[in-house]
């Protein structure tokens, strides 16, 4: 059985292209990208979708009254294609409309660059620079209605002490993510996450 998602970004889309490059190389099997949606005209993760071939809408914030009707669309394009997973992969904009929410309960997953429920938001590679932390990671989570605080699927730490710079930990924590969006698609593909409250258990495909 093969798993879909529709992918959402914001920006450059590294993460979005790791997943494509797992996809195409064998490295995440039984998944598929049927789709791209950005909220940005400019984002490069456009430039990889037109180069994989990958269908793709720009849903921009300033056409739409509210942040809501927003997210009806989102949810409008991704119901077209009739996906398993919509997989947040540096999608800034933080989803409101209850619809989505219901729709597509623990069918949401986003990354985030820190240990949650440490440093939530924006920049959170420099947060945690700035904090003075030793150790930081990424988080993938199921997205619910709160900032970055949805029930954790994934996490992944490292040690950032010899880090000069929130950069560096950026740049530090990029290869993490990049296995961790291709580990937990795989995940989707070979089995099912059962959520118990805040817990996330998963169980394997027999």
């Amino acid at each position: 059985m093969m798993v879909s998602f529709v992918v959402l970004a914001s920006g450059n889309g590294t993460n979005f292209q790791a997943l494509i490059d797992g996809i195409g190389n064998g490295e995440v099997k039984g998944a598929e990208i049927r789709a791209l949606i950005t909220d940005k005209q400019d984002a490069y993760a456009l430039e990889r979708a037109k180069k994989a071939g990958i269908p793709f809408h720009i849903v921009e914030k300033g056409k739409f009254k509210t942040r809501e009707d927003m997210d009806r669309e989102v949810m409008r394009i991704a119901d077209l294609y009739k996906v398993d997973y919509l997989y947040l992969l540096g999608y800034m904009r933080l989803v409101k409309a209850p619809e989505l929410f219901e729709k597509y309960k623990n069918r949401m997953i986003n990354l985030h660059p820190s240990l949650l429920p440490a440093f939530p938001g924006v920049d959170a590679q420099h947060q945690a620079f700035d904090y003075g932390c030793k150790v930081s990671g990424i988080t993938i989570h199921f997205v619910d209605a709160g900032l970055d605080a949805g029930p954790v699927i994934y996490q992944k730490a490292v040690d950032i002490s010899d880090c000069k710079t929130g950069d560096e930990v950026a740049q530090m924590l990029r290869m993490l993510e990049h296995e961790g969006v291709k580990k937990v698609a795989q995940m989707t593909a070979g089995g099912k996450f059962i959520v118990e409250d805040r817990k996330v258990r998963y169980v394997r495909n027999k």
